[in-house]
């Protein structure tokens, strides 16, 4: 997928809590282990990915890419009157069941690689978690109040001018206000995040069973948050849906142009990638 798709979809499901999301790393626990940033895979291992990864990208061009063209055509029909929170939430709803289906999609194949790793490659995988967990900690948690909204207002200012071109004073203004009315976030994302590191090293144990487990505890991760988290990610999506909105709204002639110009070339980017895959599977 383009850099532009990536960063398209990461604006819809922004929430401004920091440099990072809430649902960022939802699949942290797995998919680094095929870009083997996580754990260092042997020939055969990494062989098994490869051979895996193929008919992923094929039911991703084939069934996926076609639906993220109908959410481009929705974001763009937006443009051609007033934009609301409400139309805001809609496709970031739509991006987020986009990836929940390619979390189910390869989650299979994920725990088959499970299966596959040895008890100190799992090891190594958990350790590295933890230190990821260390790294963030030291680096979002001793922030100040003012240094944590200014991340947050640079984090959302930069996602919209990626796409229609540099904010001006009055755009960047408005952006600061709202940021006030964030709850802040990186306590509770990564109090979180511990728990499910803990959840997780008790799973991949590996005892009988132990694939069944993950899954549901995948399936039930949201239900299972504390109910400041949930507080906090709701609170925050509903400021950050309303500022988006509002700055589109204030969009001058040549941000349209250049918002509209963004749109047709990911839709171009997606015609590509349907085409490559249908021209492999003739």
């Amino acid at each position: 997928m383009s850099r532009r798709l990536i960063a398209f979809t990461a604006m819809l499901l922004l929430v401004a809590c920091s440099s990072t999301t809430f649902f960022y790393n939802r699949l942290d626990f797995l998919i680094p282990w095929y870009m083997g940033r996580y754990v260092d895979l042997d020939r055969e291992q990494s062989q098994f990915l490869d051979q895996q990864l193929l008919p992923f990208l094929a039911w991703h061009r084939a069934e996926e890419l076609p639906r993220y063209l109908e959410l481009l055509d929705q974001a763009e029909a937006l443009l051609d009157h007033s934009v609301t929170a409400a139309d805001i939430e809609t496709l970031s709803l739509s991006a987020e069941e986009a990836w929940l289906r390619v979390e189910d999609r390869a989650l299979q194949w994920m725990i088959e690689l499970g299966n596959r790793l040895s008890d100190t490659q799992m090891e190594e995988f958990i350790a590295e978690l933890s230190k990821r967990q260390t790294k963030y900690e030291k680096k979002y948690l001793p922030r100040s109040e003012k240094e944590y909204r200014e991340d947050a207002f640079e984090n959302l200012r930069d996602s919209l001018q990626d796409y229609m071109g540099r904010l001006d004073t009055a755009q960047r203004e408005a952006l600061r206000e709202a940021v006030q009315g964030l709850q802040r976030s990186d306590g509770v994302w990564l109090e979180e995040r511990a728990r499910w590191i803990d959840r997780l090293e008790t799973i991949l144990q590996r005892e009988p069973g132990w694939e069944e487990r993950l899954r549901a505890a995948i399936d039930t991760r949201e239900d299972t948050v504390s109910e400041a988290y949930t507080a906090t990610y709701e609170n925050n999506l509903r400021v950050v849906h309303q500022a988006i909105a509002s700055t589109i709204n204030s969009r001058s002639d040549k941000q349209d142009r250049r918002l509209r110009r963004e749109i047709q070339d990911l839709r171009e980017d997606l015609g590509v990638l349907i085409e490559q895959g249908q021209k492999d599977s003739e």
